[in-house]
């Protein structure tokens, strides 16, 4: 290797890496010298590398000392230089740490985990989402990615930020996307229009189908003209929040007394979550009554199921099961 190709290749590296290499260099070379110099006094390499480090941090032991002129004269080239650069190297590594907080917060250092939730989009809802997984599943690595915000500290909340468009490639590389566990695309509330907002949803599922080919994509729409246009973008599941929440008022104007709806769709998810399974071989051909005793005994409720793309939710007690149906039930969230 020549000097060149050296030089490329140590001044590419982290500054604080060189800074340690200098110092390991430096401390061999005066541990070496006065290995040499005082043999009796230091009488292996490895003495006088010792004294080197101790003496260039000015901790100063004493258990081992230079006795003649020249060893001396080591010693105090040695502190000249040495302890310098020792106090350098620490205040360096100090500054980098300092340095890699502030650029965790602005949202410019790439996350380098796997199985994670990337969340796209900053709002009071994903800011609750966030709370509820630290909450729930503290083991799970969650990262946004926002272009409105300018900082966002870790303490405050337990979420890797990348600051940038989460429609540009180099975005969701910063994000690894392709070792995602799942994608939630939120509504844009920064749009002033709910069209241009499911816009932005769908451009931002299209970036990410494009980077990766089988991550769950979970986009909130606004719009019901949208829908389609974000399945087609990618999207495994389609959020229509405004639906959700017309139907939720629909039911809070014309609730039957001692009914609060609101709360108790709350409190149930919460606690419990809904799941779809396949109809078990053994309840084939058996009536909806017979197939609730079946589900009570391992703490589920059997609320209906779904045939032919068709939702029968509560059914009458004597209607048949048959061959895929899909069954849904209420079920622990464990």
């Amino acid at each position: 290797m020549n000097l060149e190709t050296f030089k490329h290749i140590f001044y590419r590296l982290p500054v604080v890496v060189r800074l340690l290499i200098a110092i390991s260099v430096l401390m061999l070379f005066f541990g070496g010298a006065i290995h040499l110099l005082e043999p009796r006094q230091f009488s292996s390499l490895f003495d006088g590398i010792w004294w080197a480090f101790v003496t260039g941090a000015t901790v100063g032991y004493g258990d081992f000392a230079p006795i003649t002129v020249p060893g001396r004269l080591v010693g105090i080239l040695l502190i000249l230089s040495g302890g310098g650069m020792l106090t350098f190297y620490i205040t360096t590594l100090a500054a980098k740490t300092i340095n890699h907080e502030s650029e965790l917060s602005e949202g410019k250092v790439a996350f380098k985990g796997k199985n994670h939730i990337v969340v796209i989009g900053w709002n009071e809802r994903t800011k609750q989402l966030a709370d509820m997984i630290a909450d729930k599943r503290d083991d799970q690595e969650v990262v946004l990615i926002d272009r409105t915000l300018d900082e966002l500290n870790f303490q405050n909340y337990p979420v890797h930020f990348i600051h940038g468009d989460p429609s540009e490639d180099a975005v969701l590389v910063q994000a690894n996307i392709q070792e995602a566990a799942s994608v939630l695309i939120s509504a844009d509330t920064t749009a002033q229009k709910e069209r241009q907002a499911d816009n932005n949803t769908i451009l931002a599922t299209v970036a990410v189908r494009g980077n990766n080919q089988v991550v769950p994509i979970n986009a909130e729409i606004l719009t019901i003209s949208q829908t389609e246009n974000a399945v087609r973008a990618g999207a495994d599941t389609v959020i229509s929040s405004n639906d959700f929440m017309s139907t939720l008022l629909y039911h809070e104007l014309f609730h039957k007394k001692q009914t609060r709806p609101f709360e108790t769709v709350l409190n149930l998810l919460n606690k419990q979550q809904f799941a779809h399974i396949e109809l078990p071989h053994e309840l084939n051909g058996r009536s909806f009554k017979q197939a609730v005793p079946f589900f009570l005994k391992n703490h589920e409720l059997l609320l209906g199921f779904i045939r032919d793309s068709e939702w029968i939710i509560n059914p009458s007690e004597e209607t048949a099961l048959q061959d895929n149906d899909m069954l849904i039930i209420l079920t622990d969230w464990a």
